[in-house]
C-alpha cells in the first residue's frame, strides 16, 4: 500500500505537513489541496496545537509546482473535442483544483496559528503558494525559488500576483515576468521569506519548533527562528534593482522591451533574450495582473482575478504549446501564438479579465 501524499507528525506542540511525492519534486494535485486543507482546519481548532511547520519529503525540494501534465491532459481533451463549451473549462478537473488551491492559498495566508514553511530546494509555482503565504518563511542556502509560469504560456498564479506586486519597486514584475530563480537572500529581498537558515540546522529548529510554549506571538516564533539563522536579507537582486526599476516601471510590454534594447547593456540583453523565450501574451496578461495587483488591498481580490484568468488560459494554445515543449517533447521551443508582444490585442486580453457569474471563485466566508 502506498503512502499518503502528504504525511502528518505530531511533535510535541507542533504539528508537520510533509508533501509526499519526492519523485515528482511534491508536485501538488488536487489530492494533496484536500488533504492540507482537512488537516489545517482539524489543527485550526484543536487547542493542542501551537504551530504547523511545511516541508517536502526528499533531498531535491519542497514543490516543484502544479502536476503540469495533469493539467496539459485535461486541456489536450477539452481541445480536442469541437462541441467542448466555456461551461465545460469552468467544469473542467483542472478548474476544480485551481478553485480549491486558491482557496488553500487564501487559507494559509490567514491561518490562527504559526504556519511555518521551510522552502529548502525547490520551490516552483504552486509550491510559492502553499509557502510563501505562510506567517513564517524559512530558506536555506539551497533555496531555488522561482514563478517560471509565463514560459509555459501561462502567468504567476496562487497569488503570486499578490506577492510579486509587493516586492520592492519593479523586483517582483521583473521576476513575474523573466521567471528568473530567487536564491535564499533574494526571496527575503523580494518578501516571498522571512530568515535564511542553513539547512544544517533544520533538524534543530524542527525541535525548537515542537516545544513552542502555549499561544506564543508572531514575534515570539520570529525569535526563535532567529536563532538559527544568517541575518542574510539580501541576495544579488538588490544590486540590480536601480536598473530593473528603470526598465520595468512601465505599463506595456512593448516599453518594456524598448527600455531594455536602448540600454545595450550586458544584463539588458541576457533580459531581453529572457524575455524573447517567454508566451508573449502571457507576458501582456501578466504585466497586466501584476499592475492591478499593486492596487488591489487584499489576496483574495487577486485569486478571484487569477482564477478567472487561470480558466482562459487552460483554453489557450498557448499553454497546451508550452507545456508540450517544456514537459512533453522537451524540444523547448514553443510556436507562441501570436508570435509578437505586438500581435496581442486588446481583445484578445479581454476574456482573462471578464467576471465569470456563478462560477467565480468564492471563499468559505463569503456571502
Amino acid at each position: 500500500m502506498s503512502e499518503p501524499s502528504v504525511l502528518t507528525e505530531e511533535n510535541g506542540s507542533a504539528r508537520s505537513l510533509i508533501l509526499n511525492r519526492p519523485k515528482s519534486i511534491n508536485a501538488i494535485d488536487h489530492e494533496m489541496v484536500g488533504l492540507m486543507a482537512e488537516h489545517l482546519a482539524a489543527w485550526a481548532a484543536d487547542d493542542a496545537v501551537e504551530a504547523v511547520v511545511l516541508s517536502g519529503a526528499g533531498e531535491r525540494g519542497l514543490c516543484a509546482g502544479g502536476d503540469i501534465v495533469a493539467i496539459h491532459r485535461d486541456a489536450s481533451a477539452l481541445s480536442g473535442n469541437p462541441e467542448s463549451t466555456d461551461r465545460d473549462a469552468e467544469q473542467s478537473p483542472s478548474a476544480r483544483f485551481w478553485f480549491d488551491e486558491y482557496r488553500l492559498n487564501a487559507l494559509i495566508s490567514g491561518y490562527p496559528k504559526p504556519y511555518v514553511a521551510i522552502m529548502d530546494g525547490i520551490v516552483m509555482g504552486g509550491g510559492v503558494g502553499l509557502s510563501a503565504h505562510g506567517s513564517h518563511r524559512v530558506v536555506t542556502e539551497r533555496t531555488k525559488l522561482a514563478m517560471p509560469e509565463v514560459g509555459l504560456g501561462f502567468f504567476p498564479d496562487v497569488g503570486g500576483t499578490y506577492l510579486l506586486s509587493r516586492s520592492p519597486g519593479e523586483i517582483g514584475t521583473y521576476f513575474g515576468l523573466t521567471g528568473t530563480t530567487m536564491n535564499g537572500p533574494d526571496a527575503i529581498y523580494a518578501k516571498f521569506a522571512d530568515a535564511v537558515v542553513p539547512s544544517a540546522k533544520l533538524p534543530a529548529l524542527r525541535e525548537a519548533l515542537t516545544k513552542v510554549a502555549p499561544r506564543s506571538s508572531s514575534a515570539e516564533i520570529d525569535r526563535l527562528i532567529a536563532g538559527f539563522a544568517t541575518g542574510e536579507k539580501s541576495g544579488p537582486v538588490a544590486a540590480m534593482q536601480a536598473k530593473i526599476d528603470g526598465w520595468f516601471a512601465r505599463g506595456r510590454m512593448e516599453d518594456i522591451v524598448a527600455a531594455l534594447t536602448a540600454d545595450g547593456s550586458d544584463l539588458a540583453q541576457a533580459t531581453l533574450k529572457t524575455l524573447g523565450e517567454k508566451s508573449p501574451r502571457g507576458m501582456v496578461v501578466t504585466l497586466k495582473l501584476l499592475r492591478l495587483a499593486r492596487a488591489t488591498a487584499t489576496l483574495e481580490e487577486c485569486l478571484v482575478r487569477e482564477y478567472r484568468a487561470a480558466l482562459e488560459v487552460f483554453a489557450s494554445d498557448d499553454f497546451r504549446e508550452g507545456v508540450r515543449a517544456a514537459v512533453i517533447d522537451k524540444d523547448r521551443n514553443p510556436k507562441w501564438s501570436p508570435p509578437e508582444i505586438e500581435d496581442v490585442t486588446a481583445e484578445m486580453l479581454a476574456p482573462y479579465f471578464a467576471e465569470i457569474g456563478a462560477d467565480e471563485l468564492k471563499f468559505p466566508d463569503s456571502k
